[in-house]
């Protein structure tokens, strides 16, 4: 895993500015503290930081094809290079290494921006083609499912790429300015997704995408890749998904350094330490973290795991720490990010970092096989609006309206939700079941004028364009591809990506092959979703494998016991932030009387106090000048 930062101006006779680049790479140290490189020539200059993999001796970067014509970066893993490698030197083409990044500048020889279609792997990439005198191109890419990160900018400068907008920032070519859109989006989803990032200039290459540039001309945006539209499989044999999983989990552990794995109690990341220990020669290292709360705990669960598989298992329980969201996270995630669960996948990582250097994760299950709990609601009101009509559904919203909020009664009783998806679009019904806040919640904290600015705004219109376009009448299928879309590389992978990269530790995916993917996202909503509960077809593959406690337990993750810490040792920590957020960015009289409503008990707003908290050292660690809209 890696770091890359560059530009290049329209002039090709330019002369970079060195100091300005390693500016830029200076940012990105903790992504690659083994090595740097550079590249300065016609007018381009691209920077590299270095965590050493494959070819631990032979990999510096950029690395060059034989005529000194093409020079590529590479942020991430390439899974099939061998096979590629074998076919370029069938074709004539020569390596001075054994990395597997080397493959892309002869595969681009080959194939120019078609390459990314025959890659299999994680990867943001930038090639420099220097072959046409005088007019360099470069091209961009961001691998299929956005495992990882890659922003960059258009100015009348040239163009500015990085990792991360830390790096882009540090050229000093932007202002510091966050949209006022992306602050909205933020506190209605935790999140910020999408082409723009939450930087005012700054985008951001989304999954699939890749990007052609050369000098004088605007960049060329291209999908190169996107889930299944218009067809779903009918069925999925056990033994098809155990093929698959094994596959994909033994293509991630090549590796020149140490490899282990996370391991929660969870279905997902229990079948990739089984598929590990079956394919490893020697004991598979196995990281965990739990809480002092045992409703947020895993341990047992894991440890019974690791007992079970012979692994060697190192634990940590946790315990509030507000220094991690205050001082250390907010420099790590360029963009605000929500997920209190930052604070125990950066702690993990941090351990995993003391025993190894690449670890595998099991992220990529839910989405893929319909394990989130919304997802089940998601087909039940499906069901119900189908069964009552539309005059049904519109009787069923109007009661939900009349009917009371009863967050700690049974689950039988708390109804008011349901009711009042069934009156909704199932779009906007199952967005709802995705948010933090509602709309109307997140405009009444803001400060009024940026609250009157932003009253057209809504962050649903964004997830309604993905949303729509599958062809495939099935409101579960929908609502995954519209996951992978958002949530999923922006908020899930985004923050595996910064907590792990922030201890200089690879994480690797394996449920994640855009191939398994592509076999699996589609089954049809009965062999995902039944009797209450998701990943059907899953669960029935690992029946042989993993045992009922695993397979029929609580689905917990990586949650933190976020309410009790905000009553308790985070409280003024909260507060002080309040006071501290711009008045032109919230109001801090509403925020404030959120937060004497939640230590009360009165209300929940466990969600909202932990975003302001984020949000305002988040803009402190990162000096934003201003707000835009």
């Amino acid at each position: 895993m890696c770091g890359l930062c560059g530009f290049a101006v329209h002039s090709a006779d330019a002369v970079p500015d060195r100091s300005r680049l390693a500016a830029m790479n200076a940012t990105l140290v903790h992504r690659g503290p083994d090595d740097e490189g550079d590249l300065f020539r016609e007018g381009v200059a691209m920077g590299f930081r270095r965590l050493s993999i494959i070819d631990l001796q032979g990999g510096h970067q950029p690395i060059w094809n034989e005529d000194q014509t093409i020079a590529v970066v590479c942020n991430g893993e390439i899974y099939n290079y061998r096979e590629l490698r074998a076919e370029l030197e069938g074709q004539g083409h020569s390596f001075q290494s054994d990395s597997d990044v080397e493959i892309l500048v002869h595969l681009f020889e080959e194939r120019g921006p078609d390459l990314v279609e025959a890659l299999v792997g994680m990867f943001a990439l930038v090639i420099c083609d220097f072959r046409q005198a005088g007019s360099p191109r470069l091209f961009l890419a961001r691998d299929r499912i956005g495992i990882k990160p890659l922003f960059w900018a258009s100015t009348p400068e040239g163009l500015f790429w990085a990792s991360e907008p830390k790096a882009i920032l540090a050229s000093g070519a932007f202002d510091r300015e966050l949209r006022g859109e992306a602050l909205l989006d933020y506190l209605v989803q935790g999140y910020c997704s999408g082409p723009q990032s939450a930087w005012a200039g700054l985008q951001r290459l989304e999954a699939g995408h890749s990007l052609l540039w050369s000098p004088g001309a605007e960049p060329e945006l291209r999908r190169y890749w996107d889930l299944p539209l218009d067809a779903q499989r009918t069925s999925a044999p056990d033994e098809e998904i155990l093929e698959w999983i094994d596959r994909a989990v033994e293509s991630r552990m090549v590796a020149d350094v140490p490899l282990g794995a996370f391991l929660s109690g969870g279905i997902d990341s229990t079948a990739v330490v089984h598929s590990m220990a079956a394919s490893s020669a020697g004991a598979v290292v196995a990281c965990s973290v739990g809480f002092e709360e045992k409703s947020h705990d895993e341990l047992t669960q894991a440890g019974a795991t690791a007992s079970r598989l012979g692994l060697v298992h190192h634990t940590k329980v946790l315990k509030p720490d507000p220094t991690l969201a205050i001082e250390k996270l907010p420099w790590h995630f360029d963009e605000p990010l929500a997920d209190s669960s930052t604070v125990p996948t950066y702690l993990v990582s941090e351990m995993a970092k003391e025993h190894v250097t690449v670890a595998l994760s099991g992220d990529g299950g839910d989405e893929i096989f319909g394990g989130y709990r919304r997802y089940v609601y998601a087909v039940a009101e499906d069901r119900a609006r189908r069964s009552l009509g539309s005059w049904g559904c519109l009787a069923a919203g109007k009661l939900g309206a009349l009917y009371p909020k009863l967050d700690r009664a049974p689950r039988f009783l708390r109804a008011k939700s349901t009711l009042e998806n069934l009156g909704r679009d199932p779009a906007r019904a199952y967005y709802t079941s995705l948010t933090q806040l509602a709309l109307g919640e997140a405009l009444a904290v803001l400060a009024p004028d940026l609250r009157a600015a932003l009253q057209a705004h809504d962050p649903f219109d964004a997830f309604y364009d993905h949303y729509r376009l599958p062809r495939i009448d099935d409101a579960l299928f929908r609502a995954q591809y519209a996951d992978f879309k958002t949530f999923l590389p922006e908020q899930i992978l985004c923050k595996t990506d910064r907590a792990s990269m922030a201890v200089s530790l690879e994480v690797r995916v394996p449920l994640l092959d855009h191939r398994l993917v592509e076999r699996f996202v589609s089954l049809p909503a009965a062999q995902k979703i039944g009797a209450g509960r998701g990943k059907l077809a899953l669960r029935r593959a690992l029946a042989t494998r993993l045992p009922a406690r695993v397979l029929d337990g609580a689905k917990r993750g990586f949650d933190t016991p976020l309410r009790t810490w905000l009553k308790g040792p985070l409280a003024p920590v909260v507060e002080a932030a309040i006071h501290s957020l711009p008045t032109d960015w919230i109001d801090r009289g509403v925020a404030g009387a959120r937060l004497r409503e939640h230590q009360s008990g009165a209300r929940d707003h466990s969600s909202l106090l932990w975003s302001l908290l984020v949000l305002e050292h988040w803009r402190q660690r990162h000096e934003v000048a201003r707000i835009v809209c």
